[in-house]
């Protein structure tokens, strides 16, 4: 593949994520208003906190956009291996917001029921509430499973990030819905299930957090691939026909692409010309399993014979 269809591949793929992440944009912006209106009228501390969720959510949209344009340039002088890695920091960033957004939830919920014990009444819920958090459930699992599929069909880490955004304000939902549902039916004397719900969504929140903090950090420190992809290399790479041992493998994740450095040997007795094929063959095979941009270097040793 030439270098200008890498280029129309990598601009697709950029159009395809920055689609997506409008579309969740879009659904993101009706229920912020959705659920602050419900949330104000309807008396709902878990509503109110709902809806700071799917602000931060309509933010790291935004983020996603951004760190998507500049991890689709290609490489330059500065960056010899392209910018993938604003793609993972868009991960990060995403995680970060999460663990604000979890933090918020959690004192707000934390402070009402504080004053529930200290004698304050909390005003119950509102069926309205209960109502805006079910069509958040809906909307929000809905997009999710749309973003998440795409997401791994193209490789986009930021996408699935943001897919898992998605899946945590629904989650967050279920228990303001349980919350509000239950402070509801039940009554003044349990509308301190209401902020419950609230405390309860924001653990869901920070484990959510933590898994794409932990991922893209780890990226970003240049850790190695998992064993069972490198396995899979060594095994792809020694079925070559001539090639009799792989050594000195480093691996590593750029963006959504990954970077396979190696040492290869190969009988002493081929020319330069065979050894250049049998090279060329490895990577053939590495980007057929791994992706068409795959950075491959390859270092052909002769094989010692004893």
């Amino acid at each position: 593949m030439n270098q200008k269809s890498l280029t129309q591949q990598t601009d697709d793929r950029q159009k395809e994520i920055v689609r997506l992440t409008l579309l969740g944009s879009v659904i993101n912006g009706i229920l912020i208003v959705l659920k602050f209106t419900a949330g104000i009228l309807g008396a709902s501390a878990a509503m109110i906190a709902d809806a700071v969720h799917s602000l931060s959510d309509f933010l790291t949209d935004f983020i996603v956009i951004v760190m998507l344009r500049i991890s689709a340039k290609p490489q330059d002088e500065d960056h010899d291996f392209g910018h993938g890695k604003y793609e993972t920091l868009a991960t990060t960033i995403i995680g970060l917001f999460l663990i604000v957004v979890g933090g918020t939830i959690l004192t707000t919920g934390c402070a009402k029921i504080y004053d529930f014990f200290q004698g304050e009444e909390l005003p119950s819920p509102g069926w309205l509430a209960f109502g805006a958090a079910v069509v958040s459930i809906v909307l929000k699992e809905g997009i999710y499973q749309y973003t998440m599929r795409k997401g791994m069909h193209l490789h986009s880490e930021a996408l699935i990030a943001n897919a898992w955004h998605h899946r945590s304000d629904a989650l967050s939902s279920i228990g303001t819905a349980i919350g509000i549902g239950m402070a509801c039916w039940l009554g003044n004397n349990w509308s301190i299930l209401d902020p419950i719900a609230a405390v309860i969504v924001s653990f869901f929140i920070f484990k959510v957090a933590l898994k794409l903090i932990q991922e893209s950090v780890s990226q970003l420190l240049e850790s190695s691939l998992p064993t069972e992809t490198e396995n899979e290399i060594e095994r792809l790479v020694t079925n070559v026909e001539g090639v009799t041992d792989l050594h000195n493998l480093q691996t590593r994740q750029i963006g959504a692409h990954y970077a396979i450095n190696m040492h290869v040997r190969m009988n002493g007795n081929l020319t330069l010309h065979e050894a250049h094929e049998k090279a060329t063959l490895i990577e053939e095979e590495l980007r057929a399993a791994f992706g068409k941009q795959t950075n491959i270097t390859i270092h052909v040793e002769p094989q010692i014979e004893l």
